[in-house]
């Protein structure tokens, strides 16, 4: 495989997780902010998430040890947010909410900066 080749995939799979981090992250939000609910439809906001996951599983099936810890933190977030929005707000809830969210928002800045510095070696 070519250098270009291994790049352009490397950008692939970055933008990838990039964009699952994110859509976790407005999961999150439409839990608690109602404007963030309306600004993306529901099914929409569904459909995307899910096809990212799937894009983000197959890209990373080269390493399983990656590609099983992005797909049990997702399922994590997901319970998490499943959770707030059955209304289950307690203090042991609401802490895990700010600790993911803070996790989800430093990955998001560390993996957005790998895309800048593969992209730039384009």
């Amino acid at each position: 495989m070519s250098s270009q080749n291994e790049n352009t995939q490397c950008i692939q799979i970055t933008e990838t997780v990039l964009r699952l981090y994110v859509l976790l992250n407005q999961y999150l939000d439409r839990c608690h902010d109602q404007a963030a609910k309306e600004a993306f439809p529901e099914s929409e906001f569904q459909e995307h998430l899910s096809s990212t996951r799937a894009k983000a599983a197959d890209l990373l099936t080269t390493n399983r040890v990656v590609k099983d810890k992005v797909a049990a933190e997702t399922e994590r977030i997901l319970q998490l947010g499943a959770d707030c929005v059955e209304g289950a707000s307690h203090n042991g809830l609401n802490d895990q909410l700010a600790k993911d969210r803070e996790m989800l928002r430093i990955k998001t800045l560390a993996i957005s900066d790998l895309l800048a510095v593969f992209r730039s070696l384009e």
